[in-house]
């Protein structure tokens, strides 16, 4: 059924694609979840009035709930960590009726606290005076104000923008060099996804540049919702013609002509601020057909959000433009055969396609030179407001987390005992294993670890453990697609059972219980939502014992497990 609703959709073209319309229809109303939406698209696109209400009856600002909403106050880990949003709200209240305030996560704030969306901006870290003067009088500092260093020698993806011309000159050396001598460059600089897989870029190119086909995307992953993560908003923002460049060398080499970025409406400046780049390009003749002599044809096209932390997974980004409920796709086939439209697609995030232009001006080999052995180049991480200095830091994969933490950003303003790296999904660190990690892919596997998208938040000391737990379950329920059982069941029931630890005391989860619902979703679940939330609750449980043990009852220690197949282990 969804592969016909994706051919259906390729009908409509990118340029007025389903989800679009859908996102337009619900500026006018508050929300899209109406008849006078729901049906004339259903009509239109063959898709019917169910599919179409299905798909728009998901996203936080296309559902009915949606209506009414003037303030959606930030509900991430940053800002919940930081302790902000309860007097933001008690502040927000006074202006504005209880169903007047919503709820939003993230707003790339979290280097400040205090963040919330009003009039279609964003807002973080304003005193009540500032507070009252924006709600009267619709006027108020929407400045984004944070630290932003390099590690490195010569800065490579936080340096100056030297102009177009000089910016996008390499493309004509690599033009005449050909995609042989490319695709060299790419496999010598092992480029790794800076998503959060790690996984090789020149294998996911060539990949699609092999596949069959006469349409062909690019895609970039611009929905950037891990909590604690701005990165991908810093480069949009303040170096957007690194992204651009990126994903047109991947059209050139891949065989595509249509470049795609699917970005957040959580971030309406990076909207803003790439659409005016690509108007940039067009005026310098760097877009359209025949680009500079070189007949290779390549145009963007920028598709704003709705408010869905899953379609961060590339399938689930996919079936979201297309129109369709944004639910995760069994992999195989993967979408660089079978990808948007079901036509081959390449889909990086915005800082992997940001790290092309380095390997066009170092060669392959000189990029290879910055980081370890099989994690090389640059890596971006974003530090929340309980650093002395937060902000976005540039370094060489392999540089200590010390380094960046305690010398980069100052160190803590406050006393922390732990971070989580990588997102809601990513390992929650003591902050007595700090120095014994470093800045790449295998030292936080092998300390237990995920580096992922490198986004730092901070647990203070005084912020309880189980209601991290708590808040990290709750999370993934709210933004399980639904799709498979583990995660929408597992997540609700890892939730609810928490919450009532935590309100009766006469009541202790059991241990065997709580590690086989986290191997459960660990397992099954059809992708890393439900599969990746385990890993910082059984940090959580290892590193937090004792803090915990209140909550809990029996221990795992000594327990035999069967094995996959089903029989007791020798």
């Amino acid at each position: 059924m969804s592969k016909n609703l994706s051919h259906l959709s390729f009908r409509k073209g990118i340029e007025q694609n389903v989800f679009q319309r859908m996102v337009d229809a619900a500026e006018g109303h508050g929300t899209a979840e109406i008849a006078e939406v729901v049906r004339p698209l259903g009509e239109e696109t063959l898709f019917g009035d169910a599919v179409t209400l299905g798909a728009v009856s998901f996203y936080d600002f296309l559902k009915k709930e949606n209506a009414g909403k003037k303030v959606l106050l930030c509900n991430g880990s940053a800002c919940l960590c930081a302790g902000t949003q309860g007097p933001l709200h008690g502040q927000v209240s006074a202006h504005f009726k209880e169903e007047e305030i919503g709820h939003i996560c993230c707003l790339g704030r979290c280097h400040a606290g205090g963040a919330f969306q009003y009039g279609e901006r964003n807002y973080s870290g304003l005193e009540p005076s500032q507070l009252e003067t924006l709600f009267k009088t619709g006027v108020g500092d929407t400045a984004d104000r944070y630290a932003v260093g390099s590690a490195l020698p010569e800065p490579i993806l936080t340096g100056a923008f030297p102009g177009i011309e000089a910016w996008y000159a390499p493309l004509r050396a690599m033009f005449a060099k050909g995609r042989d001598a490319f695709l060299q460059d790419l496999r010598d600089s092992k480029l790794r996804g800076r998503g959060g897989a790690g996984f090789p870029v020149h294998l996911k190119w060539l990949s699609c540049q092999e596949a069959e086909g006469a349409v062909k995307y690019i895609v970039c992953n611009a929905d950037e919702g891990d909590p604690g993560a701005y990165i991908d908003k810093y480069l949009m923002e303040e170096q957007p013609h690194s992204v651009l460049l990126g994903m047109m060398v991947a059209g050139w080499f891949c065989g595509s002509g249509t470049g795609v970025l699917y970005i957040r409406a959580e971030y309406p400046d990076s909207i803003t601020r790439i659409n005016t780049a690509i108007g940039e390009l067009q005026a310098a003749g760097w877009l359209g057909r025949n680009i500079q002599g070189s007949g290779f044809d390549f145009d963007f096209k920028t598709i704003k959000g709705a408010g869905a932390y899953i379609c961060g997974e590339e399938t689930a980004l996919l079936a979201s433009i297309e129109g369709q409920r944004p639910e995760v796709r069994v992999r195989p086939p993967f979408p660089t055969q079978q990808g948007l439209f079901r036509r081959p697609t390449v889909v990086n995030n915005v800082e992997t396609f940001s790290n092309v232009r380095p390997i066009l001006m170092l060669g392959g080999a000189g990029y290879a030179k910055i980081g370890t052995e099989q994690s090389t180049g640059p890596k971006l991480l974003s530090l929340d407001s309980s650093f002395v200095r937060p902000g976005i830091y540039e370094v060489a994969m392999g540089t200590s987390l010390e380094r960046v933490f305690f010398e980069l950003a100052g160190g803590f303003r406050q006393p922390v005992k732990a971070v989580q790296v990588g997102g809601p999904l990513g390992g929650i660190v003591p902050v007595d294993r700090i120095g014994s990690l470093t800045v790449d892919f295998e030292s936080f596997r092998a300390g237990g670890f995920l580096l992922g998208h490198a986004g730092v938040v901070s647990i203070p000391e005084s912020f309880p453990m189980i209601e991290y737990i708590q808040h990290l379950f709750q999370f993934t329920a709210d933004e399980s697609c639904g799709k498979c059982f583990p995660c929408r069941l597992g997540s609700t029931r890892g939730k609810e059972l928490i919450a009532k630890a935590r309100a009766d005391d006469s009541f202790k989860i059991d241990r065997e219980l709580i590690d086989d619902l986290l191997e459960t979703l660990e397992q099954t679940s059809l992708c890393a939502l439900g599969g990746g939330v385990p890993l910082p609750i059984k940090n959580a449980l290892q590193h937090f014992e004792e803090e915990l043990s209140a909550y809990f009852a029996g221990t795992i220690e000594g327990r035999r497990k069967p094995n996959r197949a089903g029989t007791a282990p020798a």
